[in-house]
């Protein structure tokens, strides 16, 4: 009966949080004005991402830098349909100052919606297993494989830059209107895509969750802890690797398609480096291995740059590193490793109270 007691506070020590701040999101288009609303929609997208990455770092033991990759091709499958619909019969203006009279063949799918939505997670999805593939079947992991990603990331870049008449070159798709017919401008459509992006984040943490509380997310943390004990054991690392691999690969890629509905822009800088290593970062602050903590990270991060950047225009890059190096060092579990620590000590001592030994929570 104790033991019983002890698992129902445990779920609610868990779940109760979780509920919370899923209804304060919820809440949030009445307590927001339309740009913090916007700000906030934007963090949620990088949130997606984050998710997608701490099941491959956290759990998987992949550190990937290069993540803004498939962010950035998520968010041009979507921008190629918003930049079609905003042109109307006419062609996107970038390619008419680049001397084009005909819109691109490979272009022409994307006047349906539907293909848009699907390409924006399926390109991603299918060139992370394909990358992902040839690497670890050639098993090389640890930092080179974190070199592989960031230098793919950057060659991408460099493509999508000189293929001015074809992506919009440096600036990227820009000038976007409508989407599904309803104006970008409007408050409705803003209330609407924030709230489409507050149900996918918790859907993909659940799936998370599924994955980390399944046979698979067993053989993820094993593999990570000992990748040549989980192959003698029968299993094919290969597979398993490139199957998170692509997971993250099409969690980067909603999380693009719903980034350019909200900011109205995507540009090959998300390809660059710098976003990529700041994903790392939140999964590093908020706690890798969690999945909350990345989401956690991924908001309180930007949250901050936000704030700082406005209160401290030339210095706030100051105290966002102050505050990266402080947690790294002080914290290296990150936030969720701090509430962690909290929580069992609250349950120690509630245990001692009732006499009754504490079991260690499941991480």
């Amino acid at each position: 009966m104790a033991t019983q007691r002890i698992n129902l506070r445990q779920s609610l020590s868990t779940w109760v949080p979780l509920l919370l701040f899923a209804l304060l999101l919820l809440l949030a288009p009445l307590l927001l004005s339309d740009f913090r609303l916007s700000l906030l929609a934007k963090f949620l997208t990088y949130a997606i991402v984050a998710v997608g990455l701490d099941l491959l770092w956290g759990y998987s033991g992949m550190l990937s830098l290069g993540q803004g990759l498939y962010f950035a091709l998520g968010a041009y499958a979507m921008g190629m349909y918003l930049k079609l619909e905003a042109s109307g019969s006419k062609l996107p203006d970038f390619m008419v100052w680049s001397g084009l009279d005909t819109l691109p063949l490979f272009w022409e799918p994307f006047r349906s919606p539907a293909v848009a939505i699907l390409s924006a997670v399926l390109i991603p999805a299918t060139l992370a297993a394909l990358v992902g593939f040839l690497v670890f079947r050639s098993r090389i992991q640890g930092v080179y494989f974190s070199i592989i990603t960031q230098a793919l990331t950057v060659i991408v870049g460099l493509l999508f830059v000189g293929q001015q008449p074809y992506t919009g070159g440096t600036n990227g798709i820009t000038n976007l209107s409508t989407i599904f017919g309803f104006a970008l401008a409007d408050h409705g459509t803003k209330v609407g895509l924030y709230l489409i992006t507050v149900v996918l984040l918790a859907l993909i943490y659940l799936i998370g969750r599924w994955i980390t509380g399944s046979r698979l997310g067993r053989l993820l943390v094993a593999m990570r802890d000992d990748e040549n004990r989980v192959r003698f054991l029968g299993y094919n690392p290969v597979l398993l690797k490139t199957l998170v691999f692509a997971f993250a690969g099409g969690v980067a890629g909603i999380a693009g398609a719903l980034f350019i509905a909200q900011v109205g822009i995507i540009s090959p800088s998300a390809m660059g480096v710098v976003l990529s290593i700041e994903m790392v970062v939140w999964v590093a602050l908020g706690g890798r291995g969690t999945l909350i903590g990345a989401i956690v990270g991924a908001i309180l991060v930007n949250w901050a740059k936000s704030s700082l950047s406005e209160g401290f225009p030339n210095i706030w890059q100051y105290f966002l590193g102050a505050l990266f190096v402080g947690v790294v060092l002080l914290f290296p579990d990150g936030l969720a490793g701090i509430v962690r620590q909290i929580g069992q000590s609250w349950r120690a001592r509630s245990g001692a109270r009732e006499g009754h030994a504490v079991p260690e929570p499941h991480p």
